[in-house]
Protein backbone atom coordinates (compact mmCIF):
# COMPACT_ATOMS: atom_id res chain seq x y z
CA UNK A 1 0.00 0.00 0.00
CA UNK A 2 1.32 3.60 -0.58
CA UNK A 3 1.59 6.05 2.56
CA UNK A 4 0.85 9.63 2.10
CA UNK A 5 -1.67 9.52 0.03
CA UNK A 6 -4.76 12.38 0.35
CA UNK A 7 -7.52 14.04 -1.28
CA UNK A 8 -5.68 16.51 -3.92
CA UNK A 9 -9.37 18.17 -5.36
CA UNK A 10 -12.82 17.91 -5.75
CA UNK A 11 -14.61 19.11 -9.17
CA UNK A 12 -17.84 20.84 -9.91
CA UNK A 13 -19.40 21.75 -13.25
CA UNK A 14 -20.80 24.88 -12.85
CA UNK A 15 -22.62 27.15 -15.47
CA UNK A 16 -21.20 30.40 -14.30
CA UNK A 17 -17.19 30.20 -12.87
CA UNK A 18 -17.28 33.99 -11.90
CA UNK A 19 -20.57 33.90 -9.56
CA UNK A 20 -19.18 30.85 -7.81
CA UNK A 21 -15.41 31.93 -7.79
CA UNK A 22 -17.15 34.82 -5.56
CA UNK A 23 -19.21 33.15 -3.62
CA UNK A 24 -16.76 30.50 -2.44
CA UNK A 25 -14.23 33.39 -1.54
CA UNK A 26 -16.82 35.65 0.02
CA UNK A 27 -18.50 33.09 2.19
CA UNK A 28 -15.63 30.77 3.33
CA UNK A 29 -11.92 30.76 4.35
CA UNK A 30 -10.35 30.64 0.62
CA UNK A 31 -8.85 31.94 -2.76
CA UNK A 32 -8.91 31.82 -6.18
CA UNK A 33 -6.46 31.38 -9.00
CA UNK A 34 -6.45 32.70 -12.24
CA UNK A 35 -8.88 30.92 -14.62
CA UNK A 36 -7.65 28.58 -16.73
CA UNK A 37 -9.45 29.14 -20.60
CA UNK A 38 -9.06 26.30 -23.79
CA UNK A 39 -10.62 27.70 -26.31
CA UNK A 40 -10.20 25.11 -28.58
CA UNK A 41 -12.10 22.75 -26.18
CA UNK A 42 -14.25 25.87 -25.30
CA UNK A 43 -13.74 24.94 -21.46
CA UNK A 44 -12.71 26.99 -18.45
CA UNK A 45 -11.79 26.33 -14.89
CA UNK A 46 -10.88 28.14 -12.13
CA UNK A 47 -9.25 26.52 -8.77
CA UNK A 48 -10.13 28.08 -4.99
CA UNK A 49 -7.99 27.09 -2.21
CA UNK A 50 -8.91 26.88 0.90
CA UNK A 51 -6.54 28.47 3.80
CA UNK A 52 -7.51 25.22 6.00
CA UNK A 53 -6.52 22.66 3.51
CA UNK A 54 -8.19 21.51 0.17
CA UNK A 55 -9.05 22.83 -3.02
CA UNK A 56 -12.11 22.74 -5.12
CA UNK A 57 -12.19 23.26 -9.19
CA UNK A 58 -14.61 25.01 -10.60
CA UNK A 59 -15.07 24.08 -14.38
CA UNK A 60 -17.40 25.26 -17.76
CA UNK A 61 -17.81 24.18 -20.63
CA UNK A 62 -20.03 25.80 -23.12
CA UNK A 63 -23.22 24.32 -23.93
CA UNK A 64 -23.63 22.75 -20.65
CA UNK A 65 -27.06 22.04 -19.58
CA UNK A 66 -28.17 23.14 -15.92
CA UNK A 67 -31.20 21.56 -13.97
CA UNK A 68 -32.65 21.42 -11.03
CA UNK A 69 -31.77 19.93 -7.75
CA UNK A 70 -31.25 16.22 -8.61
CA UNK A 71 -30.51 12.84 -6.61
CA UNK A 72 -28.36 10.42 -9.05
CA UNK A 73 -25.77 8.55 -8.56
CA UNK A 74 -22.45 10.57 -8.37
CA UNK A 75 -21.25 13.35 -5.89
CA UNK A 76 -24.12 14.33 -3.50
CA UNK A 77 -22.26 17.44 -1.96
CA UNK A 78 -19.46 18.96 -0.41
CA UNK A 79 -18.50 19.31 3.52
CA UNK A 80 -16.70 22.27 4.45
CA UNK A 81 -15.86 22.42 8.22
CA UNK A 82 -15.81 25.75 10.19
CA UNK A 83 -14.22 24.90 13.72
CA UNK A 84 -17.46 25.02 15.78
CA UNK A 85 -21.36 25.09 16.22
CA UNK A 86 -20.89 29.11 16.86
CA UNK A 87 -19.39 29.22 13.65
CA UNK A 88 -22.24 27.38 11.68
CA UNK A 89 -25.03 28.86 13.61
CA UNK A 90 -23.02 32.34 12.63
CA UNK A 91 -22.33 31.19 8.81
CA UNK A 92 -25.79 29.98 8.59
CA UNK A 93 -27.47 32.92 9.71
CA UNK A 94 -25.29 35.42 7.48
CA UNK A 95 -25.93 32.94 4.07
CA UNK A 96 -29.81 33.34 5.44
CA UNK A 97 -29.97 36.93 5.37
CA UNK A 98 -27.84 37.29 1.87
CA UNK A 99 -30.61 35.13 0.39
CA UNK A 100 -28.95 32.22 0.36
CA UNK A 101 -31.25 28.91 0.36
CA UNK A 102 -30.96 27.03 3.46
CA UNK A 103 -32.13 23.50 3.11
CA UNK A 104 -31.78 22.66 6.65
CA UNK A 105 -30.08 22.97 10.13
CA UNK A 106 -28.85 23.18 11.75
CA UNK A 107 -29.00 20.33 13.79
CA UNK A 108 -26.95 17.38 14.66
CA UNK A 109 -26.64 14.38 12.25
CA UNK A 110 -27.12 10.75 13.19
CA UNK A 111 -23.32 10.55 12.35
CA UNK A 112 -22.43 13.37 15.06
CA UNK A 113 -21.76 16.09 13.15
CA UNK A 114 -23.02 19.54 13.62
CA UNK A 115 -24.72 21.41 10.74
CA UNK A 116 -26.58 23.22 7.82
CA UNK A 117 -27.26 22.40 4.52
CA UNK A 118 -27.04 25.32 1.48
CA UNK A 119 -27.67 25.71 -1.77
CA UNK A 120 -24.83 27.59 -3.79
CA UNK A 121 -26.02 30.10 -6.32
CA UNK A 122 -25.43 26.87 -9.01
CA UNK A 123 -28.30 25.04 -6.51
CA UNK A 124 -24.95 22.35 -5.25
CA UNK A 125 -25.46 21.12 -1.89
CA UNK A 126 -22.80 22.87 0.22
CA UNK A 127 -22.69 21.19 4.23
CA UNK A 128 -21.60 23.60 6.52
CA UNK A 129 -20.23 21.23 9.53
CA UNK A 130 -18.29 21.40 12.92
CA UNK A 131 -17.39 17.85 14.52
Amino acid sequence: MISMMKLDHTALWVSDLEREKEFFVRYFDCYANDIYVNPVKKYSSNFIIFNGGGRLEIMKREGMETGAIKEVTGYAHIAINVGSRDNVDKLTEKLKRDGIAVISGPRITGDGYYESVILDPGNNRIEIVSK
